[in-house]
């Protein structure tokens, strides 16, 4: 396994980093949580020594999952995360002190554990969603710290670069964990930049880009070329390969998940952010074009299936062809595209959309 050097500590994680929220969904539906916590069991054994789950991963069951496997490790030699925001303490928009330390103490009690590594300011979407949560919820992080509770206050975003550099340049976190991939490299490189030089480790997740990587590989074949890798492990690899992130995480099922992410990063060379823009630059396709499949649009008050809409809708740019919306309507999805033009325009979708698509003019163009 190849290991870096988390920002200006003496932490050294692995490249890949284990995503916990993919364990098998009929495993846990069917309870059987200890046949689950094989796969971190395995990827310890593989060298992934960085652990990242959260509530309500797995319904819910991922910190526990993760839990047994940490029980049955030495604990300084794993470095396990988990997250937190307002949506996820039941006190609306005001959280006491003993709100939120119920919530970290669930999780501490779920991972088996008396303190977690990297506790997350979670999934901040913008400059004003990161400026309440600061007001609402920082001073818990730094008296969760102070006991010993939490070793690392770090935040995730989804926000572009611009937004980024704001939240780093605020000084007031060891790290970050930001979705990034072959996709949307262009357009946060600046951020992962500005956190490299403030010293801070950088983890990234979404690697394959929601599934859209593998499930289009002759588009991103370019990634594989003069590899013995499948297109999955090249873009994993290529993430991995930035000299400014410390950690890739791959979300994984099976061993063999474990496996191809571990073969992503055999023999790794990094490069500089810079270097790796220039050599891609102009092959493949654009975040601005592209949805990544993360489903933060979800919950459309005409309860249209947005998601699904802009998965089709991708079909179109990758293969150019205006038909392969309906195709993947009617035979993946089983969805009528008429019924997009019960869309009312109402902006709550792409408010949420994390990658600021214009989801309104494409459901459209989708419904005609």
């Amino acid at each position: 396994m190849y290991y870096k050097r988390y920002g200006n500590t003496d932490m050294m994680v692995s490249a890949v980093g284990l995503g916990t929220m993919r364990y098998d969904d009929e495993d846990i539906k069917a309870g059987r949580l200890e046949k689950c916590a094989e796969i971190p069991l395995y990827a310890f054994e593989k060298g992934i020594n960085y652990w990242d789950t959260a509530p309500f991963y797995c319904d819910d069951k991922s910190e526990i999952v993760t839990g047994i496997a940490l029980s049955q490790v030495k604990r300084s030699e794993v470095y396990v995360t988990s997250k937190t925001n307002l949506g996820t303490i039941d006190a609306g928009d005001h959280p006491t002190k003993e709100d939120f330390r119920r919530r970290l103490c669930m999780s501490l009690d779920r991972l088996r554990t008396d303190y977690i590594d990297f506790y997350h300011m979670w999934c901040m979407l913008s400059i004003e969603s990161w400026e309440q949560h600061m007001e609402a919820i920082y001073g818990f992080f730094e008296d969760a710290r102070k006991e010993g509770l939490i070793r690392n206050i770090v935040f995730s975003s989804h926000m572009q670069g611009n937004g980024i550099e704001t939240v780093v340049s605020s000084g007031k976190f060891k790290g970050m964990l930001i979705g990034y991939n072959a996709l949307n490299h262009r357009f946060r490189q600046s951020g992962i930049d500005a956190a490299y030089r403030s010293g801070m480790g950088v983890a990234a997740m979404n690697p394959l880009g929601g599934g859209m990587i593998p499930e289009n590989q002759e588009s991103f074949s370019y990634l594989a070329e003069g590899t013995d890798l499948t297109v999955a492990q090249a873009a994993l690899r290529f993430v991995a390969s930035h000299r400014e992130i410390t950690v890739t995480l791959a979300g994984c099922t099976t061993k063999k998940h474990v496996d191809d992410a571990v073969k992503a990063v055999e023999d790794l060379k990094e490069y500089p952010a810079a270097e790796m823009l220039k050599a891609y630059e102009g092959k493949g396709v654009a975040l601005n074009n592209l949805c990544t499949g993360c489903s933060y649009c979800k919950g459309c008050p005409k309860e249209l299936p947005i998601p699904q809409y802009m998965d089709a809708y991708n079909q179109m740019i990758l293969t150019g062809k205006k038909e392969a919306i309906k195709d993947r309507l009617d035979n993946h999805w089983g969805i009528a595209g008429e019924l997009a033009k019960e869309c009312i325009a109402c902006g709550k979708c792409e408010k949420q959309c994390t990658q600021h698509l214009p989801i309104i003019e494409r459901l459209k163009e989708i419904a005609e």
